[in-house]
């Protein structure tokens, strides 16, 4: 069984920290992944790899996202998740072929869209990836909602190691862009299994759990997770559409890859916090609930100094990963930060807001958020180019974190308290200033990075935001981390 904690927001945290290292893992392996991809594929290469990937990514993170959220409220409601997560692992698997098949027979008409021929081998190939990943995200929220936030930790980093060796191994054997399609799909068999080691649902079993009920709660879900994740795509296929040859494609998704730590930190808290409330409230505790709601947002918005250390720094984060040919990410770069720092906070409300039995404001949030976009690109794209396609993604992104959390007010009457945000705004100019004007060429840039990001939470404590509660929490969760701690068996 997992190991509960006495306080959920100490365990909720704890297991933030490590599902974040986890993903982490992303930076060093994806980044080095990305900035070895487009030295051996070049810019038009890495572009139709890019083009491929993203569009892959939605179809996948469609499916999986439409059941995730669901899974892990059921599953952290249920007495015994068996049924539910027969349920759900028997429906990724049908939906999940569907969708495989589905690419397959319309792969030559999405290549002529984007004037791309050779797009219809390289779709037709990554919709292997599409069951794989599917079946290794059931098992993943599974975990989540069961409390199993380590485990859940330890599959991601096995993920994320196994992709950058697969990908370089393949590449380096002359297979080029199939070779990095054929090294993503590795990895998400590598999850799958790993997944299984901890947690095992039948794949084929029927389950009784009623799929009615399911859908009666994940139909907004489902449409909101839908609405996201062609949002989240949006912007690079416009961009294409509209006229954007390969390369620039290339340079743009380079930007969007930069800011995977946003969506890192969206992925490590969101789901882990729609499951300790999920057990909160199902325990009659709603005033915890909302202090960690209430914590939550204040989390967001504390990563703003960040995001502007980021875009202070942009320029050279960009030359460093990418090299020179790469530049005109950087500007892109600086704005799409903010825009991804936007979608976390759409994530974590969305979540107290499911949390709270209210899924049916998921959609009424994320919904408006597409055809926004598609009339934004329409009118700056071809005006601006990948500009403007970076500022209407960052624009249209505030409007909806906006409107997220003046919903999860009038639900649960808990807002980010305004002296966070004055505090979090000072710091923003003090981070962008120190990473613009420091000059810090090659390998010093991580000397940079890491001391401006040190000095951030120093400040923060400095100017007094965190209470005398919060220090000892992060303490307490620091003490916990350095205490070894027994393997993991299988989650029973």
């Amino acid at each position: 069984m997992i190991p509960s904690s006495a306080h959920p927001g100490l365990h909720t945290l704890d297991g933030t920290i490590r599902v974040f290292l986890a993903e982490a893992l992303i930076l060093p392996t994806g980044l080095i992944t990305a900035a070895f991809l487009t030295r051996r594929l070049g810019a038009e290469g890495y572009g139709l790899f890019t083009l491929a990937a993203a569009l892959v990514a939605w179809i996948e993170w469609s499916i999986t996202s439409a059941f995730a959220r669901a899974t892990v409220k059921f599953v952290g409601e249920a007495e015994d998740w068996r049924e539910v997560g027969a349920a759900v692992v028997r429906w990724h698997l049908i939906t999940s072929v569907a969708a495989a098949l589905l690419l397959v027979w319309l792969a030559p008409a999405v290549a002529w869209l984007f004037g791309e021929p050779v797009l219809t081998i390289y779709l037709r190939l990554f919709a292997l990836d599409i069951p794989l990943l599917s079946l290794a995200h059931a098992h993943r929220h599974i975990l989540i909602g069961v409390g199993g936030f380590r485990q859940r930790a330890l599959r991601s980093a096995g993920r994320w190691i196994a992709r950058l060796l697969l990908i370089v191994f393949l590449v380096e054997m002359g297979l080029s862009v199939p070779g990095a399609i054929l090294g993503s799909i590795g990895a998400s068999l590598v999850e799958l299994v790993i997944g299984r080691l901890y947690i095992r649902p039948p794949l084929f079993r029927r389950s009784n759990f009623p799929f009615r009920r399911w859908w009666a709660y994940s139909a907004p879900l489902f449409l909101s997770a839908l609405s996201l994740r062609l949002y989240d795509s949006l912007d690079l296929f416009a961009l294409k559409a509209l006229g954007g040859t390969a390369a620039q494609a290339g340079i743009y998704g380079a930007a969007k890859n930069l800011t995977l730590v946003a969506n890192i930190f969206a992925l490590s808290l969101a789901p882990l916090l729609l499951s300790t409330l999920s057990r909160t409230l199902r325990a009659g505790n709603a005033r915890l609930a909302r202090d960690m709601g209430y914590s939550a947002m204040r989390a967001v918005i504390w990563l703003l100094p960040f995001a502007a250390m980021t875009a202070g720094a942009a320029r050279e984060i960009v030359s460093f990963i990418f090299g020179p040919t790469f530049l005109p990410a950087a500007p892109l770069l600086a704005l799409l930060i903010f825009g991804a720092l936007a979608v976390v906070m759409i994530a974590v409300a969305t979540a107290i807001l499911i949390a709270a039995g209210e899924p049916g404001w998921t959609f009424a949030l994320t919904g408006p958020l597409v055809p926004l976009a598609i009339a934004g690109h329409l009118l700056l794209i071809p005006w601006l180019g990948a500009m403007g396609a970076a500022l209407v993604t960052t624009l249209v992104a505030g409007l909806g974190a906006l409107a997220a959390i003046l919903a999860v007010y009038r639900i649960w009457r808990i807002l980010p308290p305004v002296t966070t945000v004055l505090r979090s705004a000072l710091l923003c100019g003090l981070a962008y200033s120190l990473a613009a004007l420091w000059p810090a060429p090659g390998l010093w840039l991580f000397v940079k990075l890491s001391l401006i990001g040190l000095t951030i939470p120093l400040a923060f404590l400095l100017l007094g935001e965190f209470n005398a509660h919060e220090i000892a929490l992060i303490r307490s969760v620091v003490g916990r981390r350095a205490v070894t701690e027994r393997s993991p068996g299988e989650i029973r």
